[in-house]
């Protein structure tokens, strides 16, 4: 679709035409429109209840919605969930507590060309496709056999030639041992500009609509006391481990973390579990209603990440801006007190961090620090004064408040640490 075709689809949105009029003023099928608009409209304004219950103006029970609930009935709009499937233009705009979708033309196009563009970006070949293909093709190069010949006898590999020169050419197939000298005719060709090779198999981005730094910000600003909690992953070893799952409370200032042997998407979700348990529902809703965190490839299941195991919503997960770590910078703050105790380029386990109660005793250190921006006061001296809740709950899982002599944030703190493979560290270990 062309631009000007978006916008026509914008316009019929605002005035509350159907999907099947739309189609007929652009010459195309309903079903294309239909999903023009569920993959680019953006959701502008997330539900303040945990569930969208049609009920709840005469709710007897605060609001305080389960799937469970005998009362509860699933709220369904005909205009946001059918047709034509956004709320631009809704006379119950202002007067709506759901969720609210938004389509817009430009937006939706920039996103096409984002899409096109990173479509025919890098080699849709992963590590272990290339060695399949390098295993057939190398020794028929080396006896000489052509590409053409090559692809014509081996129908498997499910190529043509003039992708297998460009595998070739972009060093895609090195892995295998093949380069662009196993060529005949490549030392006589003029050489070209050097391409990147990358291996780049298509992904699915589909958990960042409607959760992108923007749409932060949005939610932000129609919730301004709202309370944010910011997450990240800190390793040395990206294949052995430890992995640390952090997270900071904005506005108390307090860091915690979960210890993790994997950083798996399913590991970040556990942890995020286990910090769901510690605090319980009531402390975690109120603590964590935000979710902010960065693209990494550990935390693409977002919306297991919202939403409970029975179905309530637990916070509402956004995601910071590619490169841009400054936009949750006072978690990374944190993170820089935290390599003073663990550096880089060590072997964490060797220095003395080998399970979730030696983390806990670096984490209390950290924490009894004064800080300047709380006026001198540490983060547990803080959060036990404004929000005793909390910090009996982190008081429980095992955060200590160290006298102000006795903090250390040198490496040797974990030379005398608990060994948490003790019988106590290992059960915690198996409930991750």
């Amino acid at each position: 679709m062309t631009l000007e075709e978006r916008k026509i689809i914008e316009a019929g949105i605002k005035n509350s035409s159907t999907k099947t009029a739309i189609a007929t003023t652009l010459g195309k099928d309903k079903s294309t429109i239909g999903k023009e608009i569920k993959k680019h409209r953006k959701c502008v304004h997330k539900c303040s209840f945990p569930l969208e219950c049609d009920n709840y103006r005469k709710c007897r029970h605060g609001r305080e919605c389960t799937p469970d609930c005998p009362e509860y009935v699933k709220f369904k709009c005909s205009r946001r969930d059918r047709s034509p499937g956004a709320c631009n233009g809704c006379s119950q705009w202002t007067r709506c507590h759901f969720d609210k979708y938004r389509y817009d033309a430009v937006s939706a196009n920039n996103e096409y060309r984002e899409t096109l563009v990173d479509a025919r970006t890098g080699v849709n070949l992963d590590t272990a496709r290339a060695k399949e293909i390098a295993n057939v093709v190398a020794p028929l190069l080396k006896q000489g056999i052509s590409p053409y010949r090559i692809v014509k006898t081996h129908p498997e590999l499910g190529i043509c030639e003039k992708t297998l020169y460009n595998y070739i050419d972009c060093d895609a197939l090195k892995i295998g041992g093949i380069c662009n000298v196993d060529l005949r005719r490549k030392a006589s060709r003029r050489m070209t500009r050097k391409k990147k090779n990358e291996y780049k198999p298509r992904k699915e981005r589909a958990y960042l609509r409607g959760r992108l730094y923007p749409d932060y910000c949005s939610y932000m600003g129609e919730h301004p006391n709202a309370h944010v909690l910011q997450m990240d992953t800190v390793y040395n070893d990206g294949t052995n481990g430890p992995f640390l799952q952090t997270f900071k409370f904005i506005g108390t200032g307090m860091m915690i973390a979960v210890y993790h042997d994997g950083k798996t998407a399913q590991d970040m979700v556990d942890g995020l579990d286990r910090l769901d348990d510690i605090l319980g529902a009531p402390v975690f809703n109120e603590m964590a209603e935000v979710l902010l965190t960065d693209r990494g490839s550990e935390f693409t299941a977002a919306e297991k990440m919202e939403i409970r195991g029975d179905g309530t919503r637990r916070t509402r997960m956004f995601y910071c801006d590619p490169m841009a770590s400054g936009q949750k910078g006072s978690l990374e703050v944190n993170h820089e007190q935290l390599r003073y105790i663990c550096p880089k380029q060590t072997d964490l386990r060797e220095l003395g961090l080998t399970g979730q109660e030696a983390l806990n005793l670096a984490l209390s250190h950290i924490n009894s620090a004064p800080v300047e921006s709380l006026n001198g006061k540490s983060p547990i001296e803080y959060t036990r004064f404004m929000y005793p809740e909390l910090w009996e709950k982190l008081e429980q899982f095992g955060i200590q408040d160290i006298p102000k002599d006795s903090i250390i944030l040198k490496p040797y703190l974990l030379k005398n640490a608990p060994n948490s493979k003790t019988k106590e560290g290992s059960a915690n270990d198996e409930q991750l």
